[in-house]
């Protein structure tokens, strides 16, 4: 890994906003820069399902937090954390279309020699895939604690987001998209 990464950390949000909860990714990122103020040397993108052609960005990062539905063990809304080389299987195993992308982005970087140097994956196991806009119960309920996951997982790696006050929440709302991602 070189040290020449222009971006220290990438938080990453990805999932198809159509197939229910897995763009629980997606809305966790807009969640997260609403509720927070990105701290520099941190690019926080909805990846949503471009799968190849995010491979700049995660080349250009040092550090990488994925966000995603992930299938795992527990009821839907349960939190899941993969990290180093437990992330590509996981997204190789196909929860959902987007994710072909997600395991050809991961290969991408690495076959390139510009995988960061730590990738960790976050997310929550879905309940629903089908086609819909609305996340279930049990995702939604769970999003407000896997942003906060997010932000811990930042500091631990040497980002703090600051939470922003309720008048700058107020003032953003006008300009986010928050009545298509239901946040």
């Amino acid at each position: 890994m070189s040290s020449d990464r222009p971006v220290p950390l990438l938080v990453l949000g990805l999932g198809n906003l159509l197939c229910g909860d897995d763009g629980l990714g997606a809305v966790a990122v807009h969640l997260l820069q609403r509720r927070y103020r990105v701290p520099d040397g941190v690019s926080v993108l909805d990846g949503g399902t471009l799968g190849l052609s995010l491979l700049p960005y995660l080349e250009e990062a040092h550090e990488a937090i994925l966000v995603d539905a992930i299938r795992g063990e527990g009821p839907a809304g349960s939190f899941v954390r993969l990290e180093g080389d437990e992330v590509a299987p996981a997204v190789a195993g196909r929860l959902s279309v987007h994710q072909v992308g997600v395991a050809d982005l991961l290969e991408g970087a690495r076959w390139r020699e510009r995988y960061p140097s730590r990738v960790i994956l976050l997310g929550l196991v879905p309940e629903s895939l089908d086609l819909g806009l609305a996340r279930t119960p049990a995702v939604e309920a769970a999003l407000p604690e896997l942003v906060e996951r997010v932000v811990v997982e930042a500091r631990e790696l040497g980002h703090v987001f600051v939470p922003r006050s309720s008048d700058e929440m107020a003032a953003r709302g006008s300009g986010d998209l928050s009545h298509v991602y239901g946040l």
